[in-house]
């Protein structure tokens, strides 16, 4: 699978638009490659260079439907997102997506898309653990788009 974004390459900066120093809304996203037997996708936007263990988690969705090659910018902070797709809790405890905010330094931020074989058995509002969890074999392939971000 192939995960990519419009608003910056893999490796590079994340605008200002995505994170908290601006709007803190969702970037654009598309994806292609999804493997035959897919019965949803879950996607997750990780920083693993956040102060505390095991990094911040600052973005949960999950049971999209497979037929789906793309995300708009700007996702509502709600738990239903349209179709099948449910949200979960990002590490500061809210529903939806909170923009890139390091404290210092550089960090990497990290999107994952998953490829499943199954709907997972998630109430709306699960948080990183829960979907780490629910998604334990149940994976058939990953997407990777890793941006940078550092405040000014």
């Amino acid at each position: 699978m192939e995960l990519k974004s419009p608003a910056y390459r893999a490796g590079g900066p994340i605008p200002v638009r995505y994170t908290c120093d601006g709007d803190s809304i969702s970037p654009p996203l598309s994806w292609s490659g999804v493997p035959a037997g897919t019965h949803s996708l879950a996607l997750t936007l990780h920083d693993p260079d956040a102060p505390r263990r095991g990094g911040f988690t600052h973005w949960v969705i999950y049971n999209i439907d497979p037929g789906v090659q793309s995300m708009p910018q700007g996702m509502a902070l709600r738990e239903r997102v349209g179709g099948s797709a449910v949200q979960g809790i990002n590490d500061t405890g809210r529903i939806g997506y909170f923009g890139p905010c390091p404290p210092s330094g550089t960090h990497r931020y990290v999107l994952t898309l998953y490829a499943l074989n199954s709907m997972l058995d998630l109430k709306p509002g699960a948080s990183p653990q829960q979907l780490e969890t629910a998604m334990k074999d149940h994976i058939l392939a990953t997407a990777v788009l890793m941006g940078t971000y550092r405040r000014k």
